[in-house]
C-alpha cells in the first residue's frame, strides 16, 4: 500500500470531532478514559491524544460480547467500529458501536492514572504514562504547536536555521557548571606527570562538555548569513531545585548582523507576541481546559497570593500591550521606592530576584517589561561594553508570573575589549580563540538573544513548575525514563 494511502486511511478522534459525518462508519483507536456500565447499555470514553475532547462509544446489549467488555478498564488500548450519530448527552456526536477490538489491556489494579485527580508530584513519576491525562495532553500540544510557530516566524522573516554543536570545548556563559563528555576510565584515568587528568588521551583530544548555549556558535553563523536561529537542547550542571530550573532544557536563539540593542528588543518583542498569539488562534480547546485549571488552581491560595488575570487574560494581555522599556537603573529606584517589602533587599548593582522582576511587570506597570543597561559585573562577558564604563548593552524581557523569559544583549564587536573581559571572568583565551578571531576580520555590530522554550511553554500553560512542561525532566538526582 502507498504510504500516503495508509496514512489517510488512519481517521482520528479530533478529525471525526471536527467533520460529524452523521451515519457514517468510522472506526475509533485510543485509549480509554473511563467506562459507565448499566443493565442495557456501556459508555466507554476514549480519547487518541489528537485533542482534549474524548469521543464516546455507546455498546448496546448483545452490541459486544460480554467477555471483551470485562476486558475493558481505563488505560485498555481500543478499536472501536460503528456509526457516528447524535448525541444525547453533552457531546455533539457518539459511536453507536458494532464491534470492539482490545489493542491491549490495562489491569485496573495496576494502571496508576485512574480516573481521579491525582497530584503532580505523583504524575511526574509517572511520566510515561501522564501523557494520556487531559491536562499533559494539553501541554503537549501546546509545545509541539509553539515549536512549529518559532520555526515559522524566523523562517518567514529571513532567518537561516543553524545547527550548533551539543559537544564543547567552551563555557559560553563562564560560569563553570557543565557536565563533562568523556570517554575515559572513571575509574583509573590516564594522569599527567603532575597527577591531573590527562584529557589528552580523551576522545576529543581536550577537555569537552555539553554545551550550556548555541550562542557563541550561532554568532559565527550571523557574521556569514546575517540572520540566523538555533533551537536545540542545552545544559546546566546546576544543582538547583526550583521550580523554574532543568537540567536539559531547549533554547532558541537568534543572531543577527547590523542590530544594536534597539533591534534587539524590536525583535523580541515581536516574536513573543507572535508565539503567545499563534497559541491563542491555533490551541483554542487546549487553552480553555488549562484556563479553567488555573482558575480552580488560583481559588486554592491564599487571597493576596491570587494572580489578578486569568490565563487567558494573561496571553491576552502580553499580544495587546507594548512592552515597556527603562534601564536597570531606573528599575532600582522604582523598586528600593517601593511600599512593598521584598525579601531580598535591592541595590544598584545586585542581580534583581523573580519577586522584583515580577513586581515591575505586574504591580508597577501592568505590562511586559524590558531593562536594558545592567551591571557589566553580573552579566556575560560577550555583551558591549557601554561609555559609561560600569554598564553592559543588555536586556531582560520580563512577563507576568514568570519574571525573566528572555536575556539577550548587543555583543561586543572590539577584539581587545572581548579579549580582556573574558580573562577577567577566567575564561582561557585559547578555549575561545575562534570566537575572538570574527572580531579581527570584519567585525560589526550585532546583536541576539535567548528564550528558554520551557519558561515560554511554562507561561502560555499557566503551569507552575517547569517540570510538567516537558516531557521527561532532567533535575538534580533524577534522570528517570
Amino acid at each position: 500500500m502507498n504510504i500516503n494511502t495508509y496514512l489517510m486511511s488512519k481517521v482520528y478522534i479530533k478529525q471525526i470531532l471536527e467533520e460529524a459525518r452523521l451515519d457514517s462508519e468510522v472506526v475509533v483507536r485510543g485509549w480509554v478514559r473511563t467506562k459507565r456500565q448499566s443493565k442495557n447499555v456501556t459508555f466507554i470514553n476514549i480519547n487518541d491524544g489528537t485533542t482534549i475532547h474524548n469521543i464516546q462509544a455507546v455498546v448496546e446489549a448483545d452490541a459486544v460480547s460480554e467477555d471483551i467488555l470485562a476486558r475493558i478498564h481505563t488505560g485498555a488500548c481500543l478499536e472501536v467500529y460503528g456509526k457516528l450519530i447524535a448525541s444525547m448527552g453533552n457531546q455533539k456526536v457518539e459511536v453507536q458501536v458494532s464491534k470492539i477490538v482490545v489493542l491491549g489491556e490495562a489491569d485496573p489494579e495496576k494502571y496508576p492514572i485512574q480516573p481521579k485527580k491525582h497530584s503532580f508530584e505523583f504524575l511526574r513519576e509517572k511520566a510515561h504514562l501522564r501523557p494520556r491525562t487531559n491536562t499533559f495532553g494539553a501541554i503537549f500540544r501546546i509545545r509541539h504547536a509553539l515549536a512549529f510557530a518559532i520555526h515559522k516566524y524566523f523562517n518567514d522573516h529571513g532567518f537561516f536555521y543553524l545547527h550548533t554543536p551539543i559537544i564543547t570545548g567552551s563555557d559560553a556563559e563562564g560560569a563553570g557548571e557543565m557536565f563533562r563528555v568523556t570517554t575515559l576510565d572513571p575509574v583509573h584515568p590516564p594522569k599527567t606527570e603532575d597527577g591531573k587528568v590527562d584529557y589528552t588521551q580523551d576522545f576529543f583530544g581536550k577537555e569537552t562538555n555539553l554545551t550550556v548555549s548555541g550562542q557563541l556558535e550561532g554568532e559565527l553563523g550571523a557574521m556569514a548569513l546575517s540572520k540566523i536561529y538555533t533551537f536545540g537542547p542545552t545544559f546546566r550542571a546546576e544543582n538547583s531545585n526550583t521550580s523554574r530550573h532543568l537540567a536539559e532544557f531547549w533554547m532558541i536563539e537568534p543572531e543577527v548582523a547590523f542590530n544594536d540593542l534597539q533591534d534587539n528588543m524590536d525583535l523580541a518583542e515581536d516574536f513573543l507576541q507572535y508565539l503567545v498569539k499563534y497559541a491563542l488562534d491555533n490551541c483554542a480547546d487546549d487553552l480553555q481546559f488549562l484556563d479553567a485549571r488555573f482558575a480552580e488552581e488560583e481559588k486554592q491560595k491564599p487571597t493576596q497570593e491570587r494572580s489578578e488575570l486569568g490565563l487567558l487574560d494573561k496571553l491576552k494581555f502580553v499580544v495587546e500591550n507594548n512592552f515597556e522599556r527603562l534601564t536597570y537603573t531606573a528599575a532600582v529606584d522604582i523598586l528600593k521606592n517601593a511600599k512593598k517589602k521584598f525579601q531580598y533587599p535591592v541595590d544598584w548593582g545586585t542581580d534583581l530576584q523573580s519577586e522584583h522582576e515580577r513586581y515591575l511587570v505586574e504591580k508597577h506597570f501592568k505590562k511586559p517589561v524590558i531593562l536594558t543597561d545592567y551591571p557589566a559585573h553580573i552579566k556575560a562577558f560577550y555583551m558591549k561594553q557601554s561609555e559609561d564604563g560600569k554598564t553592559v548593552r543588555a536586556m531582560d524581557v520580563l512577563f507576568p508570573g514568570i519574571g525573566e523569559i528572555i536575556g539577550g544583549s548587543q555583543r561586543e564587536d572590539d577584539y581587545e575589549k572581548l579579549k580582556n573581559r573574558a580573562l577577567e571572568v577566567g575564561i582561557p583565551e585559547e578555549s575561545i580563540w575562534w570566537y575572538l578571531e570574527t572580531r579581527q576580520f570584519g567585525s560589526c555590530p550585532h546583536a541576539g538573544f535567548g528564550l528558554g522554550f520551557e519558561r515560554l511553554v511554562l507561561f502560555v500553560t499557566g503551569m507552575g513548575n517547569i517540570r510538567d512542561v516537558i516531557p521527561f525532566p532532567r533535575t538534580p538526582k533524577n534522570a528517570e525514563f
